[in-house]
């Protein structure tokens, strides 16, 4: 493994960085204190930032030898939120707010895009510029959608914007990146059944909305399987019905909700569609009326060809060729699908193994995203600094 030694050695510093801001987990949009830990940072190695972006974003300009009179630049992008859960570990930089965690490792992406900006600053080895972006909100938010509104890309132009995810389960020192699709869409639909409540020892008096809801959830599991083709990847998920006050009484409504994940636009328009189709028919078959909402959240995070293939010779470089796997496509969501909405570009994971790294004082479950006895770890802040900083320069240097 080819590591920078000067990232090498600050890395316990940025550790130290990481895990304050892991002791003080802040949710989506409500980033300050880490947007100042970060502003600080970059003020201190003399870069310049620009606050704000998004609600609580900050963009970090590093000029290269030229000043960035080349004209080329590239985004690097890190995450900086937190989840509204509850941590059980206990070791020393365990969450110091109840209900906020960072489960999903934000704290250790952020903390390595700071060690690649101190080095890239520090050095200036290069020509063009690097926008270092710290984005708020991605879990939920929509923090990319934000910043790109207040004009990312309008302020800080870029060819080519890049993010990386730490991904449990995967040996570190280990990459995973590949071209086209490789997160889902997030979205979230609610329907409410509307019927004739009374007795329920006298159902004939009434129209009852819970058999017409259990025909619905049944009729949904037939778009997958019968409406798509079969090569399409697709998802949807009921996962909350609501009826119902008493064991005796038949209830004025039921509501459904749940999400739908689809790698690419036509298949989500044709879910969306044959999902308000059934609602509406099987309620109208019934004697009952249906509201249906559809809400997209996240687009699909469609990785472009040659970034995806650049960046993987990138990896090769530093990790060797063999450690570069391909990225499995996942049916989670990431909102830096705005921004390869906007420009080209990759989005990448970086092994987190298997937990075994985490301190005494852990939980008892599994160090995977989203589980509370999650942590980050940090012997991945030279490994992903290392890339970070490759990246950029190889990019440029083209």
């Amino acid at each position: 493994m080819k590591l920078i030694d000067s990232i090498v050695g600050q890395a316990p510093a940025i550790s130290a960085l990481r895990r304050e801001i892991h002791a003080h987990p802040e949710l989506c949009f409500q980033e300050v204190r880490t947007a100042d830990l970060v502003a600080a940072q970059l003020e201190r190695w003399g870069i310049e930032m620009h606050r704000g972006m998004g609600t609580t974003g900050v963009v970090g300009i590093i000029r290269g030898r030229d000043g960035g009179a080349s004209g080329r630049a590239l985004g690097l992008r890190a995450d900086m939120d937190a989840l509204p859960m509850q941590e059980v570990n206990s070791f020393a930089h365990a969450s110091q707010h109840q209900g906020k965690m960072h489960a999903c490792g934000h704290d250790g992406h952020t903390a390595m895009l700071l060690a690649a900006a101190q080095h890239l600053a520090a050095q200036r080895d290069f020509d063009g510029t690097v926008y270092a972006i710290f984005q708020p909100a991605e879990e939920g938010g929509g923090g990319a959608r934000e910043m790109i509104k207040d004009g990312l890309f309008e302020r800080f132009p870029m060819q080519a914007v890049f993010g990386m995810h730490n991904w449990p389960g995967m040996a570190v020192g280990s990459f995973a990146i590949s071209a086209g699709p490789v997160m889902a869409s997030s979205n979230e639909f609610k329907i409410t059944i509307r019927g004739k409540g009374g007795h329920a020892a006298l159902p004939h008096t009434g129209v009852d909305p819970v058999p017409v809801a259990c025909q619905m959830v049944q009729a949904f599991q037939t778009i997958v399987t019968r409406n798509k083709k079969p090569v399409d990847t697709a998802v949807i998920s009921v996962t909350m019905i609501h009826a119902g006050e008493a064991s005796n009484v038949i209830p004025n409504f039921c509501e459904i909700q749940g999400t739908v994940r689809t790698f690419t636009t036509p298949v989500l328009d044709l879910i969306e569609q044959r999902m308000r189709e059934i609602a509406q028919h099987t309620a109208a078959a019934f004697g009952a009326q249906c509201e249906f909402e559809f809400v997209r959240n996240y687009p699909p995070t469609v990785n472009t060809s040659a970034e995806a293939d650049f960046a993987r010779s990138v990896m090769g470089e530093i990790v060797g060729a063999e450690q570069v796997l391909a990225q499995e496509p996942t049916m989670g969501a990431e909102d830096f699908a705005y921004m390869l909405q906007a420009k080209p570009g990759a989005y990448c994971f970086i092994g987190n193994g298997d937990g075994a790294h985490r301190e005494m004082g852990h939980g008892g479950g599994p160090c995977t995203l989203h589980n509370p006895s999650y942590d980050f770890n940090d012997d991945l802040i030279p490994l992903g600094a290392t890339y970070w900083v490759e990246l950029a320069r190889r990019w440029l240097a083209r």
